[in-house]
This record gives C-alpha cells, structure tokens and sequence, in this order.
C-alpha cells in the first residue's frame, strides 16, 4: 500500500503523464482510506482551475500550456 508521500507523488505525476492501471488503483485505495491526501487532491485541483481561468482571463494560454 502506498504512504501519503507516495499517493501526492503520483497525484503530481498525473498532471503530467497517465497514471498507469496499478498506480491508478493503488491511489484509489490509498484516497479511499486517507482524508490528508484527499483534501490534498482537492486542493491541487482547486489551484488548477484556479490557474485556467486566470490564464483564461488574462487572454492567454490553451490548456496544452505546461502551467496546468
């Protein structure tokens, strides 16, 4: 099972690259068991869209940028 430093890794790697069916799933476990690292999940995508829209506002930026 993975530890809290292990599931916010691969909840980083996932704004990157696909998680890949095993680390998928082992996150799933983890989140389901773990609320720090659910309210980090929501937080990451808090800022995330947080970001978009700025961008969006600001007249610039297509969500391919690599500040998503």
């Amino acid at each position: 099972m993975l530890n809290c430093k292990e599931a916010t890794r691969l909840m980083s790697e996932a704004q990157d690259r696909p998680l890949s069916t095993g680390e998928k799933l082992q996150l799933e476990v983890h989140l389901a068991m773990c609320r720090g690292c659910r309210n980090f999940r929501e937080q990451m995508d808090f800022l995330r869209l947080a970001c978009r829209r700025f961008m969006q506002r600001r007249g610039g930026g297509d969500d391919s940028s690599s500040a998503s």
